[in-house]
């Protein structure tokens, strides 16, 4: 057997172990590398490392860590609660405000999963308090979270951007991001239109300022009441203390809103190493209160640095099997390698609504570059097509973020009932996604 064969079965096998049992699948990966370029490629252990990318790590590690301080200093709050109070008593309008916060969360360096796990419960207690439809509001918020995925400072965007320059495929970081969010926001009208959104447009809350504290406890219902910034007193204190302790985190927060509009600004307007730019912006916010950000760095998400570093070094060593060119010819062998990109988009749909998205995509587009190279498909638009593929199905209850929505349900729909609507849609979704974002995105260019 040769090694490109080898080299593919282990692949599957750490998919379906990492499906099947809660081991981190970047973990499995590193036994994989070792294993197969060891035994099958007669790689040196130093050779097989060498394959993990130092730039994508540092970049992860950046942005979740910068991520964590905004977490930690109310700035994800403040960005919360201003969006729900800007929609006043407009119920129609609280499932976009949901979607537009999720995406602004990941589009700034978010896991996805992390931000499906702070706006999912409060999305869901506004859908249990207005009626609104659950799976609508749930699936807005995991579209939200996978329509802001793959901006250029975002986790998934670095990885695709990374795994694309790796590659030596030309750099079309805002394509694949625009693209990406114009595919959510079009699934999101559709849910809108479909689940009752027209009924909404003629209903009003009186009072959104009375809401309960869907992000916990009373301190949003204070906030909104009061119409501030800073963190909701509970009576104690003087206050002068309590106009200090606002206007510190008011502080905090605009100088946490300033760090990521520069982030922006240096790494793309000055094309600047995101990851050092982000670690930088992260630390500066850091000194200016050590004492409450002393946390943050056990904030990042190392398992996600450690499923993309195993991932990483894995695709090195499939890569030197030579087994992304195998798979690729084999595509472009079926008669046409516009046909031979459907069945990428479907491999990366069918696999990621079982496994993690994070995992497939360092794999999924080296496997695409000979299509690119020899089958004249643009590789902007293949690369977003595959990238789109293999996240809209994040819906499913299988994946983090529909197991996310499932388990904030409202009390006004029972679990078994809930669980059948999200598995409908995320079935409706892995067989109709793939070819819809194939047709969007390939055929034009063929």
């Amino acid at each position: 057997m040769g090694p490109e064969w080898v080299s593919i079965i282990a692949l599957v096998a750490l998919f379906v172990i990492g499906t099947l049992l809660p081991i981190n699948m970047g973990a499995l990966a590193y036994v994989a590398a070792w294993l197969v370029g060891v035994y099958s490629l007669g790689l040196s252990e130093k050779e097989i490392l060498g394959g993990v990318s130092g730039d994508l790590i540092l970049t992860l590690i950046g942005v979740t860590y910068l991520f964590a301080i905004a977490k930690n200093n109310g700035t994800v709050d403040l960005i919360v609660r201003s969006a729900v109070k800007a929609v006043g008593g407009r119920v129609a309008l609280i499932p976009w405000v949901m979607f537009f916060v999720t995406a602004l969360l990941t589009a700034i360096g978010a896991a996805s999963p992390a931000a499906c796990a702070i706006i999912g419960p409060i999305a869901l207690g506004f859908a249990g308090r207005y009626k609104i439809n659950p799976l609508l509001m749930g699936m807005f918020v995991v579209h939200g979270a996978q329509g802001g995925g793959f901006s250029p400072i975002s986790i998934y965007g670095t990885i695709t951007n990374s795994v694309m320059k790796d590659n030596g495929l030309p750099s079309s970081e805002m394509t694949v991001f625009l693209a990406s969010l114009a595919v959510n926001v079009l699934m999101a009208v559709i849910l809108f239109l479909v689940l009752g959104g027209r009924r909404l447009m003629n209903q009003r809350a009186d009072d959104l300022d009375d809401v309960d504290g869907p992000m916990g406890g009373d301190s949003i219902s204070e906030d909104l009441h009061r119409g501030g910034v800073g963190v909701a007193t509970r009576g104690t204190g003087t206050m002068t203390a309590t106009r200090t302790q606002a206007l510190g985190v008011k502080r905090d927060q605009v100088l946490t809103l300033v760090a990521f509009t520069l982030v922006a600004l240096i790494a793309l307007a000055f094309d600047k190493n995101i990851g050092f730019v982000s670690i930088t912006a992260a630390v500066i916010l850091a000194m200016f209160a050590p004492t409450q950000h002393k946390d943050a760095i056990k904030q990042v998400a190392w398992p996600t640095v450690l499923l993309v570093a195993g991932v990483s070094t894995y695709a090195a060593v499939l890569t030197e099997a030579k087994a992304p060119e195998f798979v690729g010819n084999w595509a472009a062998g079926l008669g046409a390698a516009v046909i031979g990109a459907l069945v990428l988009c479907y491999v990366g749909g069918v696999v990621s609504a079982f496994a993690s998205s994070t995992a497939l995509l360092p794999v999924i587009i080296p496997i695409a570059v000979p299509l690119i190279a020899n089958g004249g498909i643009g590789a902007a638009a293949f690369v977003a097509a595959l990238a789109i593929s293999s996240t809209i199905v994040d819906v499913s209850p299988f994946s983090t973020n529909g197991a996310l929505m499932l388990a904030n349900r409202p009390d006004s729909i029972s679990e078994p009932v809930y669980y059948k609507q999200i598995l409908t849609y995320s079935v409706i979704v892995v067989v109709a996604g793939p070819l819809l974002v194939w047709a969007a995105l390939i055929l034009p260019g063929w």
